[in-house]
């Protein structure tokens, strides 16, 4: 074979191979449709991906996954920065024993999921969105119920940034939203900075449960324009297991309410026994209806503005402590 004979068949495979490596090359944005097929190359709304999984393979990092119709799309593991545009009509679940999402990110990745509706269908051992590493995640105009475990899991083994907004997480078994910052070192632990708005908790175990358990772990955040209903041990739980850890959290305009059938049913719980202390700054908030409206222990603080409303219908408005005036806000 001459050289020249040589280099036009070496040209030749190369545009040969071309097309499957492009094909293969991770795209900015990806789609996914009811009608897709998982082996599609989910780069254009005439080629979609059938399921989350496959399109997260073909999606860079950073990059954003497309729902084009209304299906179920299939658990998914998150190991890069992306957002999911679900459209209010994705839906994700998991099998038995699984999560719907799990998020296993570097740290500095920002992950959004926006418009799912995650749904457990009441499989055992289910949970579903469980965040352990990560920079950051934002979820909003979304749906998280009927799991046996929690519905949002967030235990971090180095600090991150959450917001969730304008989200209904419900009939959860152990809890609708958990924020449990984990060991980082001997004496470090992670901090989660979180705001929450406009999210309403209802029938779930605990409303939001936030524990700080490691050494030097931390929740700091807000609450905001939220309802926690009908949830059987707590609506708004702020503690420490093991007095290491720090939590401090405004709650404003915010309603907590019916906490009437668990243990000990209260409203809001705060302490933080034999560590640096749990702080709550409450203002024009309401709570009511509850078997206890704000249960205070060992190091635990309620600072309360003069504009909220805990006297109605609770059996006992306060127990364990007293609140601490803070000025008007």
């Amino acid at each position: 074979m001459t050289r020249s004979m040589i280099v036009i068949a070496a040209g030749l495979a190369l545009a040969v191979t071309l097309p499957a490596i492009q094909a293969r090359a991770a795209a900015a944005r990806t789609f996914i449709s009811a009608a897709g097929s998982d082996s599609n190359n989910c780069t254009n709304v005439a080629t979609p991906c059938r399921h989350l999984a496959a399109a997260f393979a073909a999606t860079a990092q950073d990059g954003e996954i497309y729902v084009l119709d209304p299906a179920n799309y299939g658990s998914l593991t998150i190991t890069h920065g992306v957002s999911i545009e679900g459209h209010g009509w994705a839906s994700i679940a998991p099998v038995s024993g699984g999560n719907a999402i799990t998020i296993s990110a570097n740290p500095g990745d920002a992950i959004n999921i926006v418009g799912v509706v995650l749904d457990g269908t009441a499989l055992a051992g289910t949970n579903g969105i469980v965040f352990s590493s990560g920079g950051s995640l934002t979820l909003a105009d979304s749906v998280v119920r009927n799991f046996t475990q929690t519905g949002v899991y967030i235990g971090p083994g180095s600090s991150m940034n959450l917001l969730i907004s304008n989200t209904r997480v419900s009939d959860n078994a152990v809890a609708g939203i958990d924020l449990a910052p984990q060991q980082i070192g001997l004496q470090n632990g992670a901090e989660i900075f979180f705001a929450i708005d406009h999210v309403t908790a209802n029938g779930n175990g605990y409303g939001i449960f936030m524990n700080s358990a490691v050494a030097s772990g931390a929740n700091v955040g807000t609450i905001t324009n939220s309802i926690f209903s009908s949830n059987n041990s707590v609506g708004i739980d702020i503690t420490s297991s093991t007095g290491l850890g720090a939590n401090n959290v405004a709650i404003k305009d915010t309603t907590v309410t019916n906490t009437w059938s668990g243990n000990p049913a209260a409203g809001i719980s705060v302490s933080n026994a034999g560590g640096p202390g749990s702080n709550v700054t409450l203002s024009h908030s309401m709570v009511s209806e509850n078997n206890i409206g704000i249960l205070i222990g060992a190091g635990g603080a309620v600072f309360s503005a003069g504009n909220n409303d805990i006297t109605t219908g609770n059996n006992t408005s306060i127990s364990g402590g007293s609140l601490t005036p803070s000025p008007e806000q």
